[in-house]
């Protein structure tokens, strides 16, 4: 597998959909440890007509959604394919999450993930989101794979 997942890619991995799949590309892959991922944040994004109109912003609970669809990624593209298949990446706990400056739109959003620790079928994850070089927000967060209902 290359170095940079596309957006098509991604969803041979995950099974999020519009407008819920939020990560566009996942690049810098460290199979496993780490990984960046692009959301790039338009005007139109589905989020932004209610919150808020006059002053546009990415809900924080997004961000905490793109760093875990960015996690699942990167853990489903660095495992065996048959031991995720039928599996799914659910999100457990997300802890000191930090919201620094908000994220308008017309921005590239990166997340900067890395893989903390396994254990069995739980890992733990830290994140940073940045634009332009500017942190936007932090967080950690613990996901586990689990079997699909069929």
């Amino acid at each position: 597998m290359s170095n940079n997942l596309n957006k098509d890619q991604i969803k041979e991995l995950l099974p999020h959909r519009e407008p819920m799949l939020l990560i566009d590309e996942l690049i810098n892959i460290n199979k496993l440890k780490s990984a960046t991922a692009i959301v790039n944040v338009r005007k139109n994004s589905f989020f932004v007509q209610g919150h808020f109109p006059d002053e546009p912003v990415m809900p924080g609970v997004l961000i905490v959604e793109a760093f875990g669809q960015a996690a699942a990624a990167l853990t489903a593209a660095g495992i065996d394919k048959k031991t995720y298949e039928n599996k799914l990446v659910f999100l457990m706990t997300v802890d000191k999450a930090r919201f620094r400056n908000p994220v308008i739109p017309d921005c590239k959003l990166e997340l900067n993930i890395e893989a903390i620790r396994s254990h069995g079928r739980v890992w733990k994850y830290k994140g940073e989101a940045v634009v332009d070089g500017k942190k936007m927000a932090d967080a950690q967060w613990a996901a586990t794979i689990v079997d699909r209902k069929k």
